[in-house]
């Protein structure tokens, strides 16, 4: 240890010393301007697209994710983040906290409607729904929602694969899914999952655990595919 400090210090003095004789020059670390605006595709504009149409779900002491489908105020969720809660509310992107009421819950296949009034629903902006058929394994995704609380998270990853079987809902039957590697946690639930064009794909609901106590993303989580959920939310609205 003594070595060590006693080199540091000769070497100090040496730098001292040849600076004396020959001043250092003036040194300019090159710095990029800064990028362009985001692209349209861009997974950057998606981000910024969506974000304005998702919402945090406070149901009780559960709390879960969801997207504004029109400019009725209706927004979709899982059936399970809002299932036996008396009160539900919802955190807008700006941050204001507003009220919410479940006109339709689907159990079977976890899907939910709420809808918050006209006026509580400004600055709510309702998204673009796209076509789950037309995805394919190794497209990129986003899941956008509010993981263990975080509101406003995004999330990038990939169709890891679809038409893939996975069990949820109440009566736990095996149902398509989409499968993806864009992290998914508890809190995600009900939020949307959405191309590079920024258009909803799928509806976040599951994710694969260990089976041990840590439930956190392992990689794999599932989405139940948009033109499933167009259809079942269609027959709630009717």
């Amino acid at each position: 240890m003594g070595t060590l400090v006693l080199s540091i210090a000769a070497g100090g003095l040496a730098g001292a010393v040849t600076a004396d004789q020959q001043p250092a020059a003036s040194i300019d670390l090159p710095q990029a301007a800064a990028p362009p605006a985001a692209a349209q595709g861009s997974i950057t504009a998606a981000a910024a697209s969506v974000l304005p149409g998702v919402v945090s779900v406070r149901a009780g002491r559960a709390t879960g994710s969801g997207f504004a489908i029109d400019q009725e105020g209706h927004v979709v969720t899982n059936a399970h983040v809002v299932e036996g809660a008396a009160d539900v509310s919802l955190v807008l992107s700006n941050g204001r906290t507003v009220d919410a009421n479940v006109i339709g819950s689907d159990t079977d296949n976890d899907l939910a409607v709420l809808r918050v009034s006209p006026s509580d629903a400004e600055g709510l902006r309702a998204l673009t729904l796209g076509r789950s058929a037309q995805l394919r394994v190794g497209d990129p995704v986003l899941a956008v929602g509010s993981p263990l609380g975080l509101e406003g998270t995004v999330t990038a990853g990939i169709v890891s694969a679809v038409n893939r079987q996975a069990r949820f809902g109440n009566d736990g039957t095996r149902q398509s899914a989409i499968q993806t590697d864009a992290a998914i946690n508890p809190g995600n639930s009900g939020g949307p999952l959405v191309n590079s064009a920024g258009q909803v794909v799928g509806v976040n609901t599951a994710i694969a655990t260990l089976g041990t106590s840590r439930s956190g993303n392992i990689g794999i989580g599932f989405a139940i595919p948009v033109d499933r959920m167009t259809s079942i939310v269609e027959n709630m609205l009717d």
